[in-house]
């Protein structure tokens, strides 16, 4: 079985990336993919963070987190997965195959990520970074790079949604250097936490995160 042009030497990794919950429910016993995608998760944040390091030498950290937070996003992950052809081989229920699930953009970029998570098990980094730098990161990016904070508030109010709240967690360090953690909440819920060398640079960064999971 291969992705991509990649072959699996264990097959059975790349098929449980591509069953979905709805399927092992009907199943008792399948496995199915949350775990691989919470593993493809820390691979995607690590591949796209080395990649922009390198090609933004000159970015500061909030910077990155933006231009990162463009590319990895939901829509990007679920584009790259139909460009690879995984909606039409994913393991569904027979409800969220009726209800159009090999089309929803939350199951793609999950499977994306469980894919990814299959790969790195299977044969480690490289090919991730082959897959993750042609499927993702040398194509524009889903989301334009704008400000972080401006874009969390714009997607909130066209949810009917208040506004999000930003709480400084900690600042730790002299004082002229110091270290700012702050977390984002809305509705009153955690949604994202940064850290930066000011308040402004931490919110943006909790800001970029909260995105990424909307």
């Amino acid at each position: 079985m291969t992705v991509a042009g990649y072959p699996f030497r264990d097959a059975s990794l790349l098929e449980t990336a591509l069953t979905h919950s709805s399927y092992a429910n009907e199943r008792p016993g399948a496995a199915y993919n949350e775990r691989l995608e919470f593993l493809g998760d820390a691979v995607l944040g690590l591949v796209s963070a080395e990649f922009l390091y390198t090609a933004y030498p000159d970015k500061p950290e909030g910077e990155l987190t933006k231009i990162r937070a463009g590319y990895v996003c939901e829509q990007s992950l679920a584009a790259a997965a139909r460009r690879l052809g995984l909606g039409e081989v994913l393991r569904l229920g027979r409800g969220e195959n009726e209800e159009g699930g090999r089309g929803r953009d939350s199951i793609l970029s999950d499977a994306f990520e469980a894919v990814l998570a299959a790969m790195y098990l299977d044969g480690g980094l490289e090919p991730c970074r082959k897959l993750v730098r042609e499927e993702i990161l040398s194509r524009a990016p889903a989301i334009p790079v704008r400000d972080a904070k401006s874009r969390l508030q714009e997607v909130l109010q066209g949810q009917g949604l208040p506004a999000p709240e930003y709480r400084t967690v900690s600042e730790s360090g002299p004082e002229h250097q110091k270290i700012f953690v702050v977390e984002v909440f809305i509705e009153g819920s955690p949604a994202g936490r940064g850290t930066g060398r000011s308040k402004k640079q931490a919110e943006q960064e909790a800001a970029g995160l909260a995105l990424k999971k909307m």
